[in-house]
């Protein structure tokens, strides 16, 4: 198809250079109007599209099309100039490096390649306007209470893209935990209502993108196109809407994205376009014939070698360069396409969804190097955005060493603002299942907290009852309701930022199978039709599936505007007696949160609590309204949290 569209023109002189790249450099010409022909002739070039008035003036363009490299690419266009071409090991690739003048003006123009044989290729790009400040894209912080996602397991809300032809994977089978069950882009966007009134301000979705694998495909981490949404959970046209549907609302989207590896049916893996594209690539193209987890040289998961000072060589490789699994090769992002082109594919997702934050998969296991460069590169275009980096290690010293700020002695520097805190949420367990003693039960938590003092910036660390990898909270605290609520409720008061998985606010669990991935990801009761149980409308739900999700609606909607759990001050009190008090403080308000493990009633002597001046003032309780003078003594009538504030309203 051919449409005529006005454009400016720029002469660009292409010089002969030598093998393996050309250079070229404009002359100046005076802007003008005047109008194309656009064109679709290349097999693919990504980015699809760009930006004018980036910080950063360059772009480089993956450009995909037969024997593409005994082609000389030209373009004609104000403001834009090819700086460098790079011949790949492939004859079918070719690097286009471009700047791009602060000058430059928004349109559309034609990049013609002409080819040795003496015929041409034409593909017309485009430039387009920022719609948003970069200083105005604003991620998540302590202030958010984040909601994750399953989307093929949260709500199938067009059940016509269900199954699509043209993918490996063409079944919907609810019965099989391991299938797809067909929730989509449309789900979400019907149930932003609940989202918006139970009280969170963030929605981070499992990944969106292509995932055209033969089993499996549901979860999204296997990606086979990072430029595509997968149709069947919709359209890029339904994504922009999820998220200016939700920016009505209020709610931030954040992206899960996966730098370190993609799925085996990626379309480059049947034409690498370099020879070290991938990590251990040799072996694959020797095995590919016959390819199984036997001959996949996979990393030994040993993340600590990323920090540890006597680490070897080879556990240090084999961690980052190793494939995560078979099905996932991992991406070299050493070398500085690869590199380039994971950068310039967060950024293009970040300015065209508008996206309020980004969750970095499977963090470690990408080189260290790259990842300080890539979250680098985007926070010095958008100064005010948030990455949360996926660091499943329980030791706050190797969580710590990921943040922004960390004082580490190899000099490393991550650029990552959010590292996510595995240590304190098996603590919060560990507190609530243990007896108590001298060193068990609710001094877990306390210890847990008390390592706070290592970190850079604790309130910028993200903290989770549970999430799409691991046994959901329910099921960790063995099904006990009133431990459930002592966790989430301490969590929710920490100077954290916080992330629920969905169904927790209704005791969703697999403790049919603890751990079990199909089962976490279980079904959200009323988002298929027919479903007999519904948490949207409250239909078939238990009393105490109610009960909880009353509770969790009164903490987020109360935390939505407390400056005390943003922002202030945090005093914790050693556990004695089966309890532990927690005080969040700042100037007009102090957030009072009391956990109690006795059974009996127990009468605690509150002048042990005198340095929070808290003596003769009026305390609420959140959840329940009910009013407390602080004065000489508190009684704990049973098990169970209490929160308290000192606001008015």
């Amino acid at each position: 198809m051919i449409k005529v569209i006005g454009i400016f023109i720029m002469c660009v002189t292409v010089l002969n250079m030598p093998m393996g790249y050309m250079k070229t450099v404009n002359t100046v010409s005076n802007l003008k109007n005047s109008s194309v022909v656009e064109y679709s002739d290349i097999e693919r070039i990504e980015p699809s599209n760009w930006w004018v008035g980036f910080k950063n003036s360059e772009l480089q363009l993956l450009v995909k099309h037969p024997n593409i490299t005994t082609a000389v690419p030209e373009i004609d266009y104000a403001g834009v100039s090819i700086k460098e071409v790079h011949k790949a090991d492939s004859d079918n690739y070719l690097f286009i490096d471009l700047d791009i003048d602060k000058s430059t003006k928004a349109g559309k123009f034609n990049i013609v390649f002409k080819f040795e044989n003496g015929t041409e290729k034409i593909q017309t790009y485009e430039l387009k306007p920022r719609k948003i400040a970069a200083e105005d894209y604003v991620g998540f912080d302590s202030s958010d209470v984040i909601y994750l996602i399953t989307p093929d397991r949260f709500s199938n809300g067009n059940p016509s893209n269900d199954i699509h032809e043209e993918l490996l994977e063409k079944t919907i089978d609810r019965t099989n935990d391991y299938a797809r069950h067909g929730g989509d882009i449309q789900g979400m966007i019907n149930h932003l209502d609940y989202i918006e009134s139970m009280g969170f301000t963030a929605i981070w979705s499992c990944p969106l993108l292509t995932n055209n694998m033969p089993s499996g495909s549901y979860h999204g981490y296997a990606m086979t196109d990072f430029y595509e949404i997968d149709p069947r959970f919709g359209t890029l046209e339904e994504y922009l809407e999820l998220a200016h549907k939700a920016k009505e609302k209020g709610l931030k989207l954040i992206m899960d994205q996966v730098a370190n590896h993609c799925g085996l049916e990626h379309w480059w893996m049947k034409d690498l376009p370099f020879n070290n594209w991938v990590n251990y690539q040799e072996n694959y193209e020797e095995n590919k014939d016959s390819w199984d987890k036997k001959a996949t040289i996979t990393s030994n998961h040993r993340r600590t070698s990323n920090q540890d000072i006597y680490s070897s060589k080879k556990d240090r490789e084999e961690m980052s360069d190793g494939w995560f699994v078979s099905g996932m090769p991992d991406l070299n992002q050493r070398n500085p396409f690869m590199a380039k082109y994971l950068i310039q594919n967060s950024i293009w997702w970040i300015e065209t969804g508008g996206l309020g934050g980004i969750r970095q998969d499977t963090y470690p296991y990408s080189d260290k190097e790259f990842m300080s460069q890539w979250a680098g590169a985007i926070m010095e275009q958008y100064p005010n955005f948030s990455i949360v980096g996926e660091e499943w290690s329980y030791n706050p010293l190797i969580i710590g060493y990921w943040q922004q700020g960390a004082n580490n002695r190899d000099g490393y520097k991550s650029n990552l603002k959010s590292p996510m805190d595995f240590a304190m949420q098996r603590q919060i367990v560990n507190g609530l299942n243990e007896h108590e003693s001298w060193d068990t039960g609710l001094v877990k938590m306390y210890e847990g907290l008390a390592n706070d003092f290592h970190y850079a910036s604790p309130k910028d660390i993200m903290i989770f009852p549970d999430n799409h990898d691991m046994s959901r909270i329910f099921t960790q605290l063995r099904e006990d309701v009133v431990n459930t609520k002592m966790a989430l409720g301490y969590l929710l008061a920490l100077p954290r930022i916080p992330q629920l998985y969905y169904g927790t606010e209704i005791l969703m669990n697999d403790s049919a199978n603890p751990g079990d991935h199909g089962l976490i990801r279980t079904d959200f009761p009323g988002g298929w039709k027919g479903d007999t149980v519904n948490v949207f409308t409250g239909e078939g739900l238990t009393d105490t599936q109610l009960e909880m999700q009353g509770f969790v609606k009164q903490l987020l909607t109360y935390r939505k505007t407390s400056k005390a759990i943003h922002e202030g001050k945090t005093i914790h009190f050693a556990p004695f007696m089966g309890t532990y008090f927690l005080f969040r403080i700042i100037e007009g308000e102090t957030v009072v949160v009391v956990i109690n493990k006795n059974q009996e009633p127990i009468t605690i002597n509150l002048k042990h609590y005198d340095e929070i001046g808290l003596k003769g003032k009026t305390l609420k309780n959140i959840v329940t309204g009910e009013g407390f003078v602080w004065d000489e003594k508190m009684t704990l009538n049973s098990k169970g949290i209490t929160i308290y504030s000192t606001k008015e309203n």
